[in-house]
């Protein structure tokens, strides 16, 4: 958060809600760390982007939007954790994609054996969230923590879309489910969805807590998502069977 304006100006209510970037466990992840405890279980050499790539994706993508302020739309935990300093927070309504349980995990909340599910961005329908403006003379430092967040892992693709908030609509940076990654799991029922998220564990925790966690969010926050809700719930009746 900056300190020259009130972030909170349109949603007092988010003002506790909201992690202080500058306390966020994400802010300063130590990737070497991260990788030396993902080869203790197991994991192939590759299995995150190279900070090299990670780089040039942030270059490509930021071309030409450097000399104004970037709005950046959040759909899960970067809601109430978002790591980056920001000026203003608005409610969003992105239309054109969903929030959907579609990316396999077996390594953070699962394993080979017990794979679990992380959210992403996938073509149709609508998605409710928020999106935070980054002052641009920001940008440089606060997009590194964004894409060493973000784009981690071979899960997304960042892009620009038009999201619709109480105060107009802005163009926001979005990361878009990527549909070549090996763990895209697309065309998956509620029923296969929730089991996973009923079973998967790995050195992160449970997907069990992952969506447990976003749905008591969004809760507290006033975010209306009744199918997270109903994959919760089908998600915790069968991790009890």
């Amino acid at each position: 958060m900056t300190s020259d304006c009130d972030p909170f100006t349109h949603h007092p209510e988010l003002r506790d809600k909201i992690v202080d970037p500058l306390d966020s466990n994400f802010r300063d992840m130590d990737l070497a760390a991260m990788d030396e405890k993902m080869m203790a279980v197991g994991a192939p050499m590759d299995w995150r982007h190279s900070d090299a790539f990670r780089e040039q994706s942030r270059q490509d993508t930021l071309a030409g939007r450097w000399e104004g302020d970037l709005w950046v739309f959040a759909y899960g935990s970067l809601i109430w954790d978002p790591a980056f300093r920001f000026s203003e927070v608005r409610s969003a309504l992105l239309t054109g994609y969903r929030r959907s349980f579609c990316l396999k995990s077996e390594l953070g909340r699962g394993t080979p054996e017990r794979p679990g599910l992380m959210a992403g961005l996938d073509d149709g329908g609508a998605c409710r969230g928020v999106v935070f403006r980054i002052d641009r003379d920001l940008l440089d430092e606060e997009t590194r923590v964004i894409w060493r967040r973000e784009m981690l892992l071979h899960a997304y693709t960042p892009e620009f879309v038009e999201v619709e908030t109480p105060q107009g609509v802005v163009e926001a940076l979005a990361f878009i489910v990527d549909h070549s990654a090996t763990s895209y799991l697309p065309g998956m029922s509620d029923e296969e969805t929730a089991r996973f998220m009923a079973t998967g564990s790995g050195i992160f925790g449970t997907s069990l807590t992952y969506i447990e966690s976003l749905a008591e969010n969004f809760e507290a926050i006033g975010i209306e998502d009744t199918a997270l809700f109903r994959l919760r719930d089908l998600s915790r009746q069968m991790a009890q069977d």
